[in-house]
C-alpha cells in the first residue's frame, strides 16, 4: 500500500537532525519503499510517499523518522490510492 505523511514545522532543525532524516530517507529508498519527498515550497513542512504493509507499520516508518522523532516536525498520515494508466486512472 502507499502512504504519505505530511509534516508540518513545529522547532527549528539542526544540521544533525537534517543529515539523520536524510539518512532515514536513504534506508527507505534503499529497502525499495520510498517512492517521493520533499519539502513544500509554499508550506512549513514536507512530505514523504512510501509504501508499507500496513497503516500500522507505515505509521512506525513515520514515527522513525528523525524529524518527527525529535519533535521538530508533527505528522498527519494518509493512505494513498493511486491513479495510473494502468488502473486507467481509477475510472
Amino acid at each position: 500500500m502507499t502512504f504519505v505523511y505530511l509534516m508540518k514545522n513545529q522547532k527549528p532543525l539542526n544540521e544533525e537532525i537534517v543529515k539523520s532524516h536524510v539518512e532515514h530517507l536513504k534506508e527507505l529508498k534503499s529497502q525499495g519503499r520510498l517512492v517521493l519527498c520533499g519539502p513544500f515550497s509554499d508550506y512549513p513542512g514536507g512530505m514523504v510517499v512510501f509504501l508499507a504493509e500496513d497503516l500500522a507499520e507505515a505509521t512506525k516508518i513515520a514515527e522513525a523518522d528523525p524529524f518527527i522523532a525529535s519533535g521538530c516536525k508533527t505528522f498527519e498520515i494518509r493512505t494513498l490510492e493511486q491513479a495510473n494508466e494502468e488502473n486507467n486512472y481509477l475510472l
